[in-house]
């Protein structure tokens, strides 16, 4: 054996073959870091959870709301944007809007020859002082051309049959609408009186309808019962706020708290609950964006949060100057929606259950003190209450760091749960329909940046009465009903502006909130027979929210002067 050469090398191993090798195993190994790459890249989109798919609609709503890792937290006092804002209005969500030819019907005719038969058949002249039936089809069907004729500017999308109101020739009746240009996703309910007559020929029409809500026995109905006319149903009910639904009826429970049915629903609950900090009286913004963190990670754990109703009012928004505490989420908030969408749990109910059973039932705590612990560092905690509890050094005692650095791609905040107050939206739809929902809005900062000419030199000039006018002449006709929001406390400043249009100021319409008021006496009631003071977020709130529905809505930064809204040299960064 050794006397045999070595094996001669295969014909792959030639030296004239060496090029086509060389060639050969460098496309191989791009092509395996090509399969490599392309199955990376399919991981990673398969498993990337983006953020809230809500914030990318508009990058100023991004800015707004933006976080980052040092606590950063940028303020806008003026206006809190909730889950409705975010939503966009779709007119497949709302169904199709109901016109005259929806409920008319031109199929019977009558022959010229019946037609004095007819005439002698319904001589009315003995029935004019009856009482009108309100039940009566004919009746249905005239209130409803009657209101639609009458309201040229929003969109029915449902009557409710009509009752009695109060006398035999009133009628009352209720229906869903949103205004023709309307951008909230939002639905809007108003119930009024009818006064009707009837001639000697039988004839029944319309003598008068009320002004917004006086129909009140039209207000009022059964749970889960749906009378009336309605083209098609509404997509969506649970996503499209209804803004002037009864909130205070009888039969609701709207404000009521959630509470546990026994103590074996709540040993086998999970909780979660946020205690301490330094969001307490802090703008309503930051409490918002720390709250929401909190019922965000409660979604992510699938844990009820455990909640606390009572809120501390800022300085900021109050005529005393001072915070205020004994506020109620309530007040400001749609908590029926909430509870519906969310499992949520009022602190206090939870303390009361939890000290009855929790001994007994060997119910357990886990206690996290650091910021830093992520939600899914806690994700398989079994114990029966999380309870994160957080210090008295600031930024690092905000709820919302939890949701900052690795947490922030993972809880996703869920602005759906959080709508305005039903109460508050009302007013807004009041003051709206005062106006017939056409109308223009203006929206005019002035107070401390007017007076602060270093940060904003030209916002003074610029929204002077005569600017104003010289700024509208291009943009609002003449005559048109101009609603002005603004923080100037005199409104006579903008006294010119009358000669050229018909203007509104949010005091003007204060028998809304009134101590006569329906909402004073829903609030009373809410907070156990103590009045409720509408207070300057509320105002706020309002004013905005009626700006926001003008046909033609006005800004001061964007459309009255080049100064910034955050002072100079910061335009590139506001408007993104």
């Amino acid at each position: 054996m050794l006397g045999r050469g070595f094996p001669t090398r295969s014909g792959g191993f030639r030296p004239d073959n060496l090029g086509q090798n060389a060639l050969a195993i460098i496309g191989n190994l791009f092509f395996t870091f090509f399969v490599i790459a392309v199955l990376v890249f399919t991981i990673i989109a398969a498993t990337y959870e983006p953020e809230d798919p809500l914030f990318h609609p508009s990058t100023k709503l991004t800015n707004f709301l933006t976080s980052t890792s040092n606590a950063t937290f940028v303020s806008d006092n003026n206006f809190v944007k909730t889950g409705e804002d975010f939503i966009t209005a779709n007119e497949t969500a709302f169904g199709s809007s109901i016109t005259v030819s929806d409920f008319t019907s031109n199929d019977t005719v009558i022959e010229p020859d019946e037609l004095v038969e007819v005439k002698e058949a319904r001589d009315c002249s003995g029935e004019i002082g009856k009482p009108i039936d309100c039940t009566d089809p004919e009746v249905f069907h005239l209130m409803m051309s009657a209101a639609i004729e009458r309201f040229k500017d929003i969109h029915f999308y449902r009557f409710g049959k009509p009752v009695r109101g109060i006398n035999d020739s009133s009628c009352h009746m209720a229906w869903r609408f949103r205004p023709k240009d309307g951008k909230a996703a939002a639905l809007y309910k108003d119930y009024r009186s009818f006064v009707i007559s009837r001639s000697s020929d039988c004839g029944l029409s319309v003598v008068r309808i009320g002004d917004y809500h006086s129909g009140g026995n039209a207000r009022k109905r059964k749970k889960h019962q749906r009378p009336g006319f309605e083209k098609t149903p509404m997509g969506g009910p649970n996503s499209i706020q209804v803004v002037g639904e009864s909130v205070n009826d009888s039969d609701s429970d709207s404000d009521s708290l959630p509470v546990v049915e026994s103590e074996k629903s709540f040993d086998q609950g999970r909780y979660l609950l946020y205690n301490g900090g330094g969001d307490r009286c802090k703008s309503m913004d930051h409490y918002l964006w720390s709250f929401m963190c909190a019922l965000g990670e409660a979604q992510f754990l699938n844990r009820t949060l455990v909640m606390d109703l009572s809120l501390c009012l800022s300085a900021i928004y109050t005529k005393s100057g001072r915070d205020e505490e004994g506020k109620d989420f309530r007040f400001y908030f749609d908590f029926e929606h909430l509870k519906e969408s969310a499992s949520v749990l009022d602190q206090g109910q939870f303390w009361s259950d939890w000290n009855k059973w929790h001994e007994k039932d060997g119910l357990s705590i886990s206690l996290v003190e650091d910021f830093r612990v992520t939600p899914m560092k806690i994700s398989g905690v079994k114990d029966t209450l999380i309870m994160r509890k957080f210090g008295s050094v600031e930024p690092d005692n905000y709820w919302y760091r939890v949701c900052e650095g690795e947490a922030e791609s993972v809880i996703q905040r869920p602005w759906h749960m959080i709508w305005k107050s039903q109460r508050l939206m009302d007013i807004v739809s009041a003051i709206a329909a005062k106006m017939n929902w056409d109308f223009d809005s203006i929206h005019v900062v002035r107070g401390e940046k007017a007076r602060n000419q270093q940060k904003w030199p030209n916002l003074a000039a610029d929204t002077s009465p005569e600017a104003i006018i010289f700024s509208l002449q291009d943009k609002v006709e003449d005559g048109r009903d101009l609603y002005i929001a603004t923080d100037e406390p005199d409104t006579s400043f903008f006294d010119p502006l009358k000669d050229k249009y018909s203007t509104h100021f949010l005091d003007e319409y204060n028998g809304l909130w009134d101590e006569k008021s329906e909402w004073y006496s829903e609030m009373k009631k809410l907070n156990n027979g103590v009045a409720v003071e509408f207070d300057g977020y509320m105002r706020a709130s309002v004013d905005t929210e009626v700006f926001l529905r003008g046909k033609k809505q006005i800004e001061t930064f964007n459309d009255l002067t080049t100064d910034c809204k955050d002072g100079i040299n910061t335009c590139s960064s506001s408007a993104s």
